[in-house]
């Protein structure tokens, strides 16, 4: 119960009426949705709410907050204490006119799979009332929750999102959760409302130190006499959290907020009473339940003291009002990939705050500017002409740059696992093999991808151009170790620096960093190298994404490769280097020739093994010879033409013969696409099972290596992106669309996490190939540099981004409709692909500009 004052307050308001603007009571915008899943739809729905390198926690698709990932580590399943009523929720209470007051937690009904515990305690929010019916609409980074009871006669959209607007990074990496109640008055008379949220603080509690009880239950700890402050400003009331007995040198330690913009009606508890026999949770409820207001609590009980904050409004009959929130975060101490705790990296989002108060302080007037950036982003990317599962698989697995998967260290840089565990990060090193595939962030972030470019060729490529396939932390620690390099990684990674250097159009880009990219091309043509004769076959011992080393020319490792030397070609005629840019053309034309006419078998490409000593080739048909572990051969890999992919996306042309190229991928589709699991055996990692489909790593029409490569029997999403897109860059839509397909209905909410698609981890980076989808129907495709766009001859209107701008193009017979939404666009030629090009004098278009130009 409230103190007499805000009682006084709220009743002023409820009879004398009080400036609704002041109180922050507005409506709100209006988010888009792309997706909408049912109340059988939501078990597995987590929806990241943080910025790009802070953490975040994730809005469950009933509401819920799970997964707390705030504090340098991953914490899928992670909810700051023992499981139970004791994990952060939202409540409302509500007093309908002349009837009893009720009190609900806001979170949506049980699933059948959590009734059965051998305490009681299945979930989180047990023993609390819930609400009836639940549905989620998403169009990343929007989530909402709908809620609906059969006795409370409200309604209740709860909606999350944290600012994600390309070309703006700052604006998007900020380590905040934005969460919305609207609150529906379904009856013929006003209505009091409360929403309130509680959580404890929970401090030096991430999950890594715990203890077992007689019971078996894992309790995690950490806090010690942590402290809530309540705070007011003229723009915010919260609790600040704090503690000064936990290590400082901790990477749990840091400061949290629970703050909201409302300006009355507003109270508070700093905490609850001790948790002996689950009293706090009862004492808080009670307090709620009397009024919808709250009683502080000075004194400070408990390591980890539980603090609520309260807004109570009265919403008129039929009306509608919103509570809005902010949860914000502060913690510096991020640890190297070792976890090693006395090698404290940091986090670059911390030094641009003071700590969790002065981030909301800091934001919160730029945070409707940054919604409606977002919506309009979100909104101009729902709006283009490609089939809705495209802009699912694009759009949704954005999640991942905002997951524990990204981080930035102090100096700016972004550095990235491969995926995350549930509680480590997976696979160090922003490992080349795996971020090749990735293109969101080069195209949405330009600025944070060449901050990737720059760790790999500065700290990661030696003189000698021998590239690490994993750098280490610190950065200097680079000049004095050693790591393999990865002839797919280090290929595919000078074609990432190209595909940098052409969006961004910054020629100095290319200049400071041309010697060691020209360096780590002539590393392919060292003694026993990947290529020590320079004929553009690869017959050299190979380490790959596939974890193992290949020995001989292959498809997969030789289309990365000839995707580099194409990029180098035009990158040294840039740099006036004519004789490197000759003699990377003359070793592309000797091995694409070479390749069409050995690996080429009529059907696909496929991979002719040497021996590990001599790399000379072996005879397969001799059984005496003994062929390595873990080879392709002659099977038919699902990545076979992965740099072809990313050479279209590059705008490289062609690596290989076009109707090869072609058949090739019409080969993947016949003998790799499984319609149904349920007959498949696999020995390894199932990401498909049962009645699903999806495209197989590989399939073996010739038969089968005795031991082929590890994940021959797998199906991960990313490289099953990389071929379909593949299929639409070759105008093979409906084989590219059913694979997409296919994958995006294995993650309904039911089974899988719509965003989080795993492979070693969970948010792996190599599922962002996902937004070259939208770009293979569009053909969009810019060079800064030219200052050259381009976009499909069929009518329509298309998305495009560089990376630091974007915006719309709407093509209609000969004509095409430039709009910029973000930042500036250069351009002097304009392409219909299949109509022409128009070559005109430099055009600049700002911010809200457009311009109609007519191919002739």
């Amino acid at each position: 119960m409230g103190s007499v004052f805000i009682k006084w307050v709220f009743v002023a308001w409820l009879v004398g009426g009080l400036n609704l603007a002041v109180f922050g009571q507005g409506s709100s915008p209006v988010w888009p949705i792309l997706k909408h899943y049912d109340q059988n739809h939501l078990l597995n729905i987590a929806l990241p709410l943080g910025g790009i390198g802070t953490g975040t926690v994730s809005l469950g698709g009933r509401g819920e907050l799970r997964d707390w990932q705030i504090m340098n580590r991953p914490g899928i399943k992670f909810s700051s204490t023992l499981k139970g009523n004791n994990a952060p929720f939202f409540s409302v209470f509500v007093k309908p006119q002349g009837k009893a007051a009720l009190t609900k937690a806001l979170v949506g009904p049980f699933h059948a799979s959590e009734y059965q515990h051998y305490e009681g305690r299945p979930v989180n929010q047990h023993g609390m009332p819930r609400f009836s019916k639940a549905s989620f609409d998403g169009a990343y980074p929007f989530g909402q929750v709908n809620l609906s009871d059969d006795l409370l006669p409200i309604s209740v959209k709860i909606k999350g999102f944290n600012p994600f607007i390309p070309g703006n990074t700052a604006a998007s990496s900020i380590p905040i959760a934005v969460l919305k109640y609207e609150v529906t008055n379904n009856t013929n008379a006003p209505m009091e409302v409360a929403v309130c949220g509680t959580m404890r603080n929970f401090i030096g509690i991430d999950g890594s130190k715990t203890f077992k009880d007689w019971k078996g239950d894992v309790i995690p700890v950490g806090a010690k006499m942590n402290i809530n402050t309540y705070r007011e400003n003229e723009q915010l009331r919260g609790i600040y959290m704090s503690s000064d007995s936990v290590n400082k040198k901790d990477p749990a330690w840091g400061t949290m907020a629970l703050t909201t913009p409302d300006r009355n009606q507003v109270s508070y508890r700093r905490s609850s009473t001790s948790n002996r026999w689950e009293n706090a949770t009862l004492d808080f409820w009670d307090d709620f339940s009397a009024d919808g207001l709250l009683t502080d609590k000075a004194k400070l009980v408990d390591d980890n003291p539980m603090a609520s904050l309260a807004v109570k409004k009265v919403i008129p009959a039929k009306s509608s009002q919103t509570f809005t929130f902010y949860l914000t975060w502060h913690f510096p101490n991020r640890l190297n990939w070792k976890n090693d705790l006395n090698t404290v990296i940091g986090n670059y989002y911390t030094t641009q705050y003071a700590d969790a108060w002065q981030v909301i302080e800091q934001e919160v007037q730029k945070l409707p500017e940054y919604e409606a950036q977002t919506i309009k982003f979100v909104n101009a990317f729902l709006k283009t002409t490609v089939p809705e599962v495209v802009k699912e698989a694009a759009l949704f697995n954005l999640s991942t740059l905002r997951s524990q998967t990204v981080f930035r260290i102090p100096s700016g840089q972004m550095l990235g696992w491969e995926g995350v565990m549930d509680e480590f990060g997976s696979c160090a090193g922003s490992c080349t093999h795996v971020w090749n595939y990735e293109t969101a962030t080069s195209f949405l972030f330009g600025d944070l991808s060449r901050t990737m470019r720059d760790v790999e060729f500065t700290y990661g490529t030696r003189n000698d151009g021998k590239m690490r396939n994993r750098v280490e932390l610190p950065l200097e620690l680079n000049a004095t170790t050693d790591h393999l390099a990865a002839a797919d990684g280090q290929m595919g990674t000078i074609m990432r620096f190209y595909r940098d250097y052409i969006l961004s159009g910054d020629s100095e880009f290319l200049k400071k960093y041309w010697p060691k990219v020209k360096a780590a091309m002539s590393y392919a043509w060292i003694g026993r190298g990947w290529d020590g004769n320079q004929d553009g076959v690869q017959e050299g011992k190979q380490h790959n994404t596939m974890d193992v080393d290949y020995y001989g020319p292959n498809p997969q490792m030789q289309f990365w490769y000839f995707g580099a030397l194409k990029a180098c070609s035009k990158m040294a005629l840039a740099m006036n280097d004519n004789d490197f840019a000759k003699k990377c053309d003359e070793v592309f034309a000797k091995g694409s020739a070479w390749v069409d006419k050995n690996l080429f078998n009529g059907a696909y490409y496929e991979h002719k093994i040497t021996s590990p000593k001599t790399f000379e080739y072996l005879n397969m048909n001799d059984s005496n010879v003994q062929i390595p572990d873990y080879q392709l051969g002659s099977g038919c890999l699902v990545d076979q033409l992965v740099g072809q992919y990313m050479a279209h996306v590059c705008g490289l042309g062609y690596l290989a013969k076009k109707e090869n190229v072609q058949t090739a991928l019409k080969t993947v589709m016949k003998n790799n696409f499984v319609l149904r699991f349920d007959n498949v055996f696999n020995n390894m990692r199932s990401y498909v099972m049962d009645k699903e489909s999806g495209l197989i790593m590989a399939s073996w029409p010739k038969g089968r290596l005795k031991v082929p490569f590890p994940y021959f029997a797998e199906s991960m999403s990313g490289f099953e992106y990389a071929a379909a897109i593949g299929m639409l860059q070759e105008g093979q839509v409906e084989a590219g669309l059913k694979c997409i397909k296919a994958i995006r209905n294995r993650f309904d909410g039911e089974k899988r996490n719509p965003f989080d698609e795993p492979e070693c981890g969970h948010h792996y980076a190599r599922a962002m190939a996902a937004w070259s989808a939208p770009m293979a129907i569009s053909k969009f495709n810019y060079n800064g540099i030219e200052k050259s766009m381009s976009f499909t001859s069929a009518p329509g209107t298309y998305f495009w981004s560089n990376g630091a701008a974007w915006g719309t193009g709407k093509v209609e017979k000969n004509t095409v409709k430039i709009t910029v939404l973000y930042g500036q666009l250069g351009l002097s030629t304009i392409e219909l692909v299949g109509l022409g090009k128009l070559k005109m004098q430099d055009t600049e278009l700002e911010a809200g500009g457009s311009k109609l130009f007519t191919i002739k």
